[in-house]
């Protein structure tokens, strides 16, 4: 292993945090209904003895911007799936008719919005913090290629200063995504 290729491992980790934030951002609630809100709860289905992802389960769509509509490929699922969204941090009370699981979306209070705004700056610090653990993972390789003789302490160095403004540039990702959704669950 070489400087280059510790930089590149970090680079990758920031990324994949990134990533892994910016999708727990699309599970939470903003002031329309979206089907990325609800295709990653879990559901326990007693026919299948198993936890899955509602959106393995079932079809979700948006019919309305009020309202989600959640088609199981499996009828006899409906109430499995009723339920786990029941128990999940969406706060939906969903309405079983037949084949159709509809979730209605109600308007969100201020309280709530504040709430939703915490909920996200809260990921996003979890981001963050995976963000700046890749940082330190590639500085520990850093100093142990110099320990080894591999890399010089100014290739240290220039290491330390590159992995450092790939870790503001990830931060700064994920700041910008922030702001976007808190502007969006504040918008009325």
């Amino acid at each position: 292993m070489d400087a280059e290729t510790a930089q590149l491992e970090a680079e990758e980790a920031m990324e994949k945090a990134v990533s892994h934030t910016v999708h727990e951002f699309d599970g939470v609630r903003t002031g329309k209904a979206t089907p990325s809100i609800a295709e990653n709860i879990d559901i326990e289905v007693a026919a299948y003895g198993t936890r899955m992802k509602l959106k393995e389960l079932a079809v979700i769509s948006a019919p309305e911007p009020r309202l989600l509509q959640v088609s199981p490929f499996d009828p006899s699922t409906a109430e499995d799936i009723a339920k786990g969204i029941r128990e999940s941090k969406l706060g939906i009370n969903p309405s079983v008719d037949g084949k159709i699981i509809r979730l209605p979306f109600p308007e969100l209070s201020e309280e709530r919005r504040i709430d939703l705004v915490k909920l996200v700056k809260q990921m996003a610090e979890e981001g963050r913090v995976r963000v700046r653990g890749a940082r330190r993972d590639a500085l520990d390789k850093g100093k142990a290629l110099q320990k080894q003789g591999a890399v010089t302490e100014d290739g240290y160095h220039d290491l330390d200063r590159e992995i450092q403004e790939l870790t503001n540039k990830f931060v700064k990702q994920i700041d910008d995504h922030v702001a976007s959704k808190e502007a969006d669950i504040m918008t009325v």
